[in-house]
């Protein structure tokens, strides 16, 4: 039995003790590993949760799980903390810890916080640097990884899950950020591949750079992998901010509102031109919709036919889809049609309204589209507007032919309000091809071809294509002026607000044609 003045002493080493261990875990790898990071341009794993997270908010857990190879922390750092006040869980990979590659432990670790994002309906970001898998565990780095794959799914649509890419990302490691909500990205820094650039030398003697394999150029424009690339660490993660003000914690919490704001001077009627022909910006209408003119674009330079964003109008948050006349004049192609319908259901999973704005053609003519798939990946659009039941709106600008317009998010499909500017077309095709189709024979046999085709063309516009037409039979709400297209959203979105909708027969998921 200890008496009182050993007893201090012992609590008293306990607690030495206690800092010692602390101390060795905030030296990661080492300091000259840890400066070696900081020298290549990069935060340690410890720097970047001071930068992301409110100051102070951080709370660590499993501080001093080790592998058998007594590794600190094994190379993560997890917990939870707070983001402008709102709670997040997160992990972030030690690279100066056996270059922060998984084992048993380090899987357990961060599996065991998704699990606790789920249970408290907090978002879960991944501060991802990583060498892989943990050659020297075999199966049981491997068998991690199946592990956080698994929560990936589970958490799917339950709550937000971000992945930030802070250095490289290869193999089967790849897929955990795949299955996530949004991939951030930093120049120069990240990459993501399945298959290495030894590796791929070594078996198809192609030569090619790490970035030039999985850098953002190549995931940013053609795989579409990266939602969000910024210059440097600090700038991604003031984007990863940006982009949780817009989202409520999980798919249970209550839409996302905001002190409204109010949008710029900017005239609508002034930003598209009257000549159908003509291009224009598309953004510029999203800006002078937005509170304050401000937006979050998502996939800016991947298949830039179709703009999709994040945003706030009347200070409720809203995802945005537009046709974007300015890259292949606003039509549909197999990528526009995947990064759609993707978009569309993460806003449905975290019951943020949609809003589209509709200027289309048609979707894109072609053997090569044909070939790769057009009609199975332009049905992900129509299952996706068809299966969301948060408030939908959409406002045709200028036109909305054939099969593309029932597919974004038509009245039929299940909009809940559709709205048309006066000069909008609405029709099976464009009034040139309509008028050479359905006149062709009094259009052969004129002696003035071309004069007959431009009037049968004006008399298709007038009578056939207005909007008019379709709102005489219901299938839009309203023909509105452009400049008060603003206060017509306001109004709309505070009305659904209140919407409910479900089926009454249960079932456990539709079969999404993928």
């Amino acid at each position: 039995m200890l008496n009182q003045e050993e007893a201090l002493v012992k609590q008293r080493d306990a607690i030495k003790c206690l800092k010692k261990k602390e101390a060795a875990l905030l030296l990661g790898g080492g300091e000259d590993k840890q400066e070696r990071q900081r020298s290549a341009g990069k935060w340690t794993a410890r720097d970047r949760i001071v930068h992301l997270l409110d100051a102070d908010s951080f709370t660590e857990l499993h501080r001093f799980v080790k592998s058998e190879e007594n590794i600190p922390g094994d190379g993560v750092i997890t917990g939870y903390g707070t983001i402008e006040r709102r709670v997040v869980c997160l992990y972030a990979q030690d690279f100066t810890v056996h270059g922060g590659t998984l084992g048993g432990k380090h899987a357990q670790k961060i599996a065991e916080v998704m699990d606790l994002a789920c249970k408290i309906n907090a978002p879960i970001i991944g501060l991802i640097d990583s060498g892989g898998a943990r050659i020297q565990e075999g199966v049981e780095a491997l068998t991690g990884y199946g592990q956080i794959f698994r929560r990936n799914v589970q958490a799917s649509g339950v709550v937000p899950q971000i992945s930030v890419m802070l250095g490289p990302c290869a193999g089967g490691a790849v897929y955990s950020p795949a299955l996530t909500d949004v991939v951030f990205m930093v120049e120069k820094t990240s990459q993501l591949f399945i298959t290495g650039p030894k590796v791929l030398k070594s078996v198809t003697g192609a030569k090619v750079s790490a970035e030039e394999l999985g850098g953002t150029q190549i995931h940013a424009t053609k795989s579409g992998v990266a939602h969000v690339v910024a210059a440097t660490e600090a700038k991604v993660f003031a984007e990863v901010k940006r982009f949780l003000a817009y989202l409520p914690s999980a798919e249970k919490g209550t839409p996302s509102f905001h002190e409204p704001h109010p949008a710029g001077e900017t005239s609508l009627a002034d930003l598209i031109p009257t000549n159908g022909k003509d291009v224009y910006e598309v953004k510029e209408i999203i800006r002078a919709l937005s509170d304050q003119g401000e937006w979050l674009e998502l996939q800016p330079r991947f298949a830039r036919n179709l703009v999709t964003g994040l945003t706030q109008i009347g200070g409720q948050s809203v995802g945005v889809i537009a046709n974007n006349p300015k890259h292949l004049a606003g039509c549909l192609d197999l990528d526009a049609a995947d990064k759609c319908a993707r978009f569309v259901r993460f806003c449905d999973c975290f019951c943020i309204p949609l809003l589209m704005l509709e200027d289309v053609s048609g979707f894109i003519p072609g053997v090569e589209q044909e070939s790769r798939g057009l009609i199975r990946h332009g049905a992900k659009i129509l299952y996706a507007f068809a299966e969301a039941t948060v408030p939908k709106i959409t406002v045709i600008l200028r036109k909305a032919y054939g099969g593309a317009y029932v597919a974004l998010n038509s009245k039929a499909l299940g909009a809940d309000f559709v709205y048309a500017w006066p000069g909008a077309e609405i029709a099976v095709m464009g009034p040139g091809g309509a008028a050479a189709i359905l006149y062709r024979k009094e259009i052969e046999e004129s002696s003035e071809p071309e004069k007959t085709r431009k009037e049968k063309q004006r008399e298709y516009e007038e009578v056939h294509a207005t909007p008019y037409v379709a709102a005489a039979k219901g299938f839009i709400d309203d023909v509105i002026d452009p400049r008060e297209t603003r206060t017509v959203l306001l109004r709309s979105f505070a009305l659904l607000t209140q919407k409910v909708e479900g089926n009454d027969r249960k079932r456990k998921h539709g079969n999404m044609p993928l």
